[in-house]
């Protein structure tokens, strides 16, 4: 099984026991992190993710885990954690959720001489991002934008 399909078959496992924790499904990764592989599944809650909450959603889906269908996957650490204050936006309805807060882009090589920037989210379209920064609208490529996270205000 190919990591795309990993990630979709845990989606599909995950969201119901998500349901069942009081959470929902913010997102699922399977990536190669130094040599071992982590299985992240980030949960969310509008008032904020209890650590019980992670562990129930992590004790029903580590058995599922070891059903036949996975045994061809490479060892790995299963990780269900809380999307935090400063959550990666990834999909178009994370984006949709946000519009209007505040972001931070980080970029693969120098965008005008920075390797990131803050603004206000004012669009997503098709991967394109647009900040609102001083008065001033930006929209960014998405083959210049390596991430993006919520800002946290202090």
């Amino acid at each position: 099984m190919q990591a795309k399909q990993i990630v979709a078959r845990v989606e599909e496992l995950v969201k119901p026991l998500c349901e069942q924790a009081g959470v929902s499904l913010w997102d699922v990764e399977f990536e190669k992190e130094g040599g071992r592989y982590m299985l992240t599944v980030t949960v969310d809650h509008p008032e904020g993710v209890q650590i019980d909450q992670c562990e129930q959603v992590s004790r029903a889906l580590d058995p599922m885990l070891d059903e036949k269908e996975f045994d061809d996957m490479p060892s790995y650490t299963l990780c269900v954690s809380s999307a935090g204050l400063s959550r990666r936006l990834k999909r178009p309805e994370h984006f949709a959720a946000f519009i209007g807060h505040p972001v931070e882009l980080g970029f693969y090589k120098p965008v005008n001489g920075a390797k990131q920037t803050e603004g206000t989210l004012v669009a997503y379209d098709n991967g394109c991002v647009t900040l609102e920064s001083g008065g001033q609208q930006t929209v960014y490529e998405p083959k210049d934008i390596a991430a993006v996270r919520l800002a946290v205000e202090i």
